[in-house]
Order: structure tokens, then sequence, then C-alpha cells
């Protein structure tokens, strides 16, 4: 790796931070998850309470790195050619043609998406899986890169559509916004005394830049020991007492790639244990399905992902063995 590439990539990196941070006081580790997520090719799942400022992240996010950004209100009335596209007959030209959905685009910000159908949920499927979507037998390549940031509330479950496990697993984290405190939130409403900030953030960058870095993190080392450790953790929570459904090798998968991004953020070439442990929670919490007793008990995620990670010792560095 061309260390004066990689200097100039985190410089660029920087600056998105500090962009996106002309609007989301407070919340730099939110960022840099979503940062991580869109370098390691991953989706973002945000659940809080209405009015911190998800949407606006995400808008921010495709501001800040010149992506093409497009926002889809979920209703139960939004159907799922609405999000892929449909094709449909031109008189004037005799044939069939695609017309494209909101889907195709870098980023898709699919807001309250429990709000809407299970038919319209599972129509993001393939386009977060596969990155492309199929319209009357036709695939149609999504451009690149390309990532969901959906967002729901965790308040208010009336008329909602919970999302199935199948689909929370194609989630590569799960983010909370959480409140500010009272001097961010004075910030906050005196910057928008007069002013919306949004229009005061500039691209940074271009899809071809945030190309070259997610390339250069996939060029991240792991040591034999540091993949043994991260399959460990993700394997423990399919034996966990109070555990009923664990995380898939699709989690272990998600965990070394953010691993990596996390490590590059961090101006290293190299992950170590402590980054496997950082990224745990955000990778693996919203995919686990605890037992009955365990809810009872009032045992939640956060607390078995503590146990698992207590119980199994990460591998020494080389220089402390």
């Amino acid at each position: 790796m061309n260390s004066y590439s990689i200097a100039s990539q985190h410089e660029k990196l920087k600056q998105i931070v500090e962009e996106i941070e002309k609007v989301i006081i407070g919340k730099r580790e939110v960022v840099r998850m979503l940062l991580i997520a869109l370098l390691s090719g991953g989706h973002v799942l945000i659940e809080d309470v209405p009015g911190v400022g998800k949407t606006t992240l995400a808008t921010a996010l495709g501001k800040a790195t010149g992506l093409e950004c497009k926002r889809a209100q979920f209703t139960p009335d939004v159907m799922a050619s609405d999000i892929t596209g449909f094709t449909m007959f031109n008189k004037e030209l005799n044939k069939f043609e695609f017309r494209q959905g909101l889907v195709m685009c870098n980023i898709l910000l699919a807001d309250e998406i429990n709000r809407t159908s299970p038919k319209t949920q599972s129509a993001l499927l393939e386009a977060m899986e596969e990155r492309s979507v199929t319209v009357d037998g036709t695939a149609h390549k999504l451009p690149a890169p390309f990532m969901v940031i959906a967002t729901q509330n965790e308040v208010g479950y009336v008329g909602t559509f919970p999302l199935p496990e199948a689909q929370l697993d194609r989630f590569m984290m799960k983010i909370s916004m959480g409140y500010p405190s009272i001097e961010e939130e004075i910030d906050i409403i005196s910057g928008r005394r007069s002013d919306e900030p949004l229009k005061n953030v500039k691209p940074i960058c271009t899809a071809e830049d945030i190309m070259e870095c997610m390339e250069t993190v996939k060029l991240i080392n792991l040591e034999q020991s540091v993949y043994r450790y991260i399959v460990e953790l993700v394997a423990a929570t399919r034996k966990h007492p109070s555990v009923l459904l664990g995380a898939s090798p699709r989690a272990s998968l998600a965990l070394m790639r953010a691993s990596q991004a996390y490590a590059y953020l961090s101006g290293r070439t190299y992950v170590v244990p402590e980054d496997v442990i950082k990224m745990v929670p955000f990778i693996l919490a919203h995919r686990l399905q605890l037992t009955q007793e365990a809810k009872i008990k009032r045992t939640d995620e956060m607390d078995v992902l503590k146990d698992i990670a207590q119980s199994i010792k990460p591998p020494l560095r080389k220089n402390e063995g």
C-alpha cells in the first residue's frame, strides 16, 4: 500500500467528517460508524426516537461524499416497483422501456423502513445483497458504491411491519443517535436560528475516490489468530444460553470488513483485537434473538455480547508474545 496515497485518503475522510459535523453535532462516533459501513460496502440501520437527526445524518453523508443520494419515505402505500423500477410500453418507439426506481443511486435513504409492507421491504433484499435489481427478468446493475441507510423509530409500533431476521441480517450494522447534551442542543438550535446548515455541507470527493478508499480497506492485513478470534466471537453467540438465534457466517464477514475499516481509519495497515471488540456491538447486537427466559430476566443483547467478549481470550499481539 502506498503511504502517500493512504495519507491523501485519510485527509479527505477527515474533511468529510468535518463537513458532516457542520450539521451533526457531538456524534463523531456515529459519523465514523457510518463511514466504516460505507468503506466496508455495508448497509446501516439507524434506530432511535424521532427528531434526533437520523435523516439529516444520511443526507449530510451523501452531500459530503459527493455521492448521489435519494430518499424514500416509506409508507404502507409505497410499492416495490417504486423502489426497484418498472418497465412500461413506449408507443412512439413501439417497445418496452425500463424506468428507474429510487434504488438507482449511490446512497438510498430508506426512511421509516418499518412502515411499509413486507413486499416492499423485500424489494430491497436483492439490491442490498447483489447490487442489482431484476425487473421483468432483466437484471440492472446499481451504481458503485451503493449503500442503504434505513431508519426506524424505536417507539410507536402501531401500523408498522417489523423487519424479519433475514432482512436484519442484510444490514452490516445497527446504530443509534441518542439525545444530545444540553450544550450540544444549544449549538444545534442556535445554528439553525437563521439558516439551514445542511446547505453549507460541501462535497469533498467523488464516487471514484470512495471506491479507491474501499479497495485500500480490503488490503488491511489480518493475522490468522485474528481471523480465528472473529469466528470464535460469532460462533459463541450460537451457543450462549440466553440466545435463541445466533449470528450467521455473514456476520463473521461483516465483522472482519468493519474491523478492517476501523483499523484503516485509525491509521493502521493491520487489524488488532481491539478493533474487533470495538465493532462487535454494532455488527452483532441486531442479529441476536434472545430466549423468552432471558427477556424475563431483563437480559439484553449487549449483556450477552459483553459476557461473550469476557469469555473468549483475545490473541496476543506479536510484540506481546
